[in-house]
């Protein structure tokens, strides 16, 4: 009984290697002009998707009244769009040298790129109890990792307007007119994303087993696992000094808010990024690895790391009313 819980709790995970699996037993399904025309049904339909339905679960009120935190969300934007990226860049230079693969290490590039994600950085501050200090902007990132990308920057443009930004404006519009049934019957936005995520997952890795010029090896993908654990903890630790220093101004549950969604990256939002972005590219799935393993080992760190920055932030407020003066 507790594994089907757990089973049916990790269903998205397990589902990652299922599909990846399912590729690579019949990659001809999932290929350009096969039967599921990813070319159309990925790129348009379900991209669109799942910024649709990302407009249709945002609640703009939420963020109208997160922008007072003005100087938690410039940090958190600083650091995410470019402390990060920056940082990985200047590792990657040292690490071009060494036989790692090539595509992965864009991979990791991509992956300091990548926003915030809504769901888990958000979901495990709540279950410290702090703020949620996060504010999305795919298209900017999208636009910063369109520079790297052998596609025309105008293609890029233009399909980022009409299956990123328009579908998240549609979902907004649909918001306003149904808004009270959506609060009532709480439909599970997540799942539908995660659904819709799987078939564009399937069908990238479906492109890389059916080219018999792709390989990767295993030296390679066990020294990145190492690296993304090793950049999450770095960041972690990063953003706890930086955000707990005597003139920060920044509160205990500042904090929480900081370190979560600061360090995490979002592989619903992400991987319709890359499609876009290396449209047609045969090393896509190579370049989408780092992602699909920075994704669990966030979730895993972060489940990991929750009771001892609960702790440390219920007595650090302790501290701070302790030291109130009394009237």
């Amino acid at each position: 009984m507790r594994l089907l819980e757990r089973m049916r709790k990790e269903w998205f995970m397990i589902g990652i290697v299922l599909v990846i699996a399912g590729a690579k037993l019949e990659p001809s399904i999932g290929v350009n002009g096969g039967p599921l025309k990813p070319e159309i049904t990925v790129s348009y339909i379900a991209v669109s998707t799942i910024f649709f339905n990302s407009g249709l679960s945002l609640k703009t009120e939420e963020l109208t009244s997160a922008l007072v935190h003005i100087r938690l969300h410039l940090f958190i934007q600083i650091f995410t769009l470019a402390f990060f990226p920056a940082t990985i860049w200047l590792f990657l230079q040292l690490l071009s040298i060494t036989p790692i693969n090539e595509w992965l290490l864009k991979g990791l590039q991509t992956v300091g790129c990548m926003p915030p994600p809504v769901s888990s950085a958000v979901i495990l501050t709540k279950a410290v109890g702090g703020n949620e200090g996060i504010i999305i902007t795919p298209l900017l990132l999208l636009l910063f990792l369109g520079s790297s990308s052998s596609v025309p920057f105008t293609s890029i443009f233009s399909q980022l307007f009409m299956t990123v930004v328009v579908p998240l404006i549609i979902g907004q519009i649909v918001r306003r007119y149904i808004k009270d049934w959506l609060e009532r019957t709480k439909p599970p936005f997540g799942a539908i994303s995660s659904s819709v995520l799987l078939m564009i997952i399937y069908t990238t890795f479906c492109g890389t087993f059916s080219n018999p010029n792709i390989d990767l090896d295993k030296f390679s993908l066990v020294v990145v696992l190492f690296i993304i654990f090793s950049i999450q903890l770095s960041f972690m630790l990063l953003t706890f000094i930086f955000s707990t220093r005597n003139n920060s101004g920044f509160t205990p549950a500042d904090t929480v808010a900081i370190i979560f969604c600061s360090t995490h990256k979002s592989l619903t939002l992400g991987i319709p990024m890359l499609k876009i972005v290396f449209a047609g590219h045969e090393h896509l799935s190579l370049i989408s690895v780092p992602l699909l393993i920075y994704h669990p080992v966030q979730i895993l760190l972060g489940s990991v790391l929750v009771p001892t920055i609960k702790s440390w932030m219920v007595s650090r407020q302790k501290g701070v009313k302790l030291t109130r003066p009394t009237v």
